[in-house]
């Protein structure tokens, strides 16, 4: 009984201390200028929109959520395309050798982004793609299919090959039968690896401040990062301008955390 509230307590502190972060920039995000300089603190808003309607008109945030959409999209479905052929075929192939290329590949996962940047910066302006967008998603490719491939090779392996099978007897090609039987039964493996490619590319800052000098293809986490004031930093309007951009991540976490647990667990327990 004392280890489970203790357990219970652990759990409580934890959540109090990652929502605070959280509330108080919602908080500030819709006080007034006023509100925000006030000493002392003043920790009730007064639900203004102020610092919308300025980080909108003022700081172009929607040109930055179009381009972090544009980014974020196009990675997760070429990443989660190319993740559902080679986690297939390396769910079929026998786990010896299938288990030496996912640690290859999670090997290759692991160098700092750092010690890529050098690299990828000079293929980049070889290629002329500094300041584009396929010159972002190509190494937030790179970097987000390791980890989806990792989790749907785990969940192609706990289904059944005789369905497969059976399409095959029916007259179904193996890319057929891919297509028609395996990919839609997938769908909880696939779910999971699009939210956690999304949500990377949809809040990476290194590559995207590193790429993207032009502000008219900035992203998100760049643009606001570059927020700049007259005379101060404007808090109240990088507040809201990261509201919008959270919010939607943690609304879609919230609606989908059965499927996204259940997607990541999948393969840890046999029978």
């Amino acid at each position: 009984m004392k280890a489970k509230i203790g357990f219970g307590f652990g759990v409580a502190l934890a959540g109090f201390f990652s929502l605070v972060p959280f509330l108080l920039f919602v908080s500030s995000a819709f006080k007034t200028q006023t509100q925000i300089t006030a000493v002392p603190p003043q920790w009730r808003p007064e639900f203004s929109l102020d610092f919308f309607i300025s980080a909108i008109g003022r700081y172009g945030i929607l040109d930055y959520l179009k381009n972090s959409l544009i980014v974020a999209g196009s990675t997760t479905l070429i990443t989660i395309g190319l993740a559902a052929l080679a986690g297939y075929a390396l769910a079929r192939l026998p786990r010896k050798w299938a288990g030496m290329v996912l640690m290859a590949v999670l090997a290759c996962a692991m160098f700092p982004q750092i010690a890529l940047a050098g690299p990828v910066w000079r293929l980049l302006r070889l290629f002329g793609w500094l300041n584009t967008y396929q010159g972002l998603i190509l190494p937030y490719v790179a970097l987000t299919l390791p980890l989806a491939l990792w989790i749907l090779t785990l969940f192609f392996r706990e289904m059944p090959e005789e369905l497969e099978a059976a399409a095959l007897v029916d007259g179904c090609t193996r890319l057929g039968a891919w297509f028609r039987v395996v990919l839609p039964l997938s769908a909880p493996g696939l779910f999971t690896a699009s939210i956690l490619c999304f949500i990377y590319a949809w809040n990476e800052f290194f590559l995207a401040l590193l790429i993207m000098t032009d502000p008219a293809k900035q992203t998100m986490p760049v643009g606001i990062a570059l927020f700049q004031g007259e005379h101060t930093v404007p808090w109240g309007e990088i507040a809201a301008a990261s509201f919008i951009t959270t919010a939607p991540l943690v609304l879609l976490v919230l609606l989908f955390q059965k499927r996204i647990v259940g997607g990541l667990s999948a393969g840890a327990v046999k029978g």
